[in-house]
């Protein structure tokens, strides 16, 4: 299915599957829920509590040294990044000073310097890393991926410059969001 006047759909319409639009009428149609990936609308499902409870905790510790530090803003998962041709939604992300847009009132039409990815119980493995891949390829310079079941973050720079953390180890902001630290325990606690 095809769609022409993305802009007349409304906040409480509901796709049916398989849908396809040009990513300007994804643009244009303040769908929320969904993120957009080569043309297909991908439906995100509610997330789970262990799910927002680890976000709530980055966005915490990550946003108060952002903001105490004046580096920047820490956003939700609602935000939409314009990550090459796709919309993403992150489940939080950091975007320096220099990358805010002008314009606030539609999806970030850069990708965010660092996107955080919480993986769910509905998540693949392989689409989270297409993802961090994506986020990597548009400009993105870090991206951490939390595991809860492990209790582990993996820290992507590039497609070779990959990180394993443990609930052991301090997961840091390093030169994206200078002197940013904090115990990966304290994530998931």
């Amino acid at each position: 299915m095809n769609i022409h006047n993305a802009g007349a759909f409304s906040q409480d319409c509901i796709l049916p599957e398989n849908i396809t639009m040009t990513l300007e009428e994804f643009l244009d149609s303040n769908l929320e829920g969904y993120e957009y990936v080569k043309g297909e609308v991908i439906t995100l499902p509610a997330a789970s509590l262990e799910h927002g409870i680890i976000c709530s905790k980055i966005f915490l510790h990550l946003g108060r040294y952002v903001q105490e530090h004046h580096l920047g803003i820490v956003v939700t998962p609602d935000t939409g990044f314009q990550v090459g041709e796709r919309v993403l939604k992150p489940d939080v992300a950091f975007l320096s000073n220099e990358c805010i847009p002008e314009n606030l009132s539609r999806a970030c039409p850069v990708p965010p310097n660092l996107a955080v990815e919480v993986i769910s119980q509905t998540d693949y493995s392989r689409r989270i890393i297409e993802k961090a891949f994506a986020y990597l390829g548009t400009g993105t310079q870090m991206v951490w991926v939390f595991e809860p079941v492990g209790k582990t973050v993996t820290v992507y720079r590039s497609e070779t410059d990959i990180e394993l953390l443990t609930r052991n180890e301090t997961l840091s902001g390093k030169d994206v969001v200078e002197g940013f630290s904090c115990p990966v325990a304290q994530l998931f606690e």
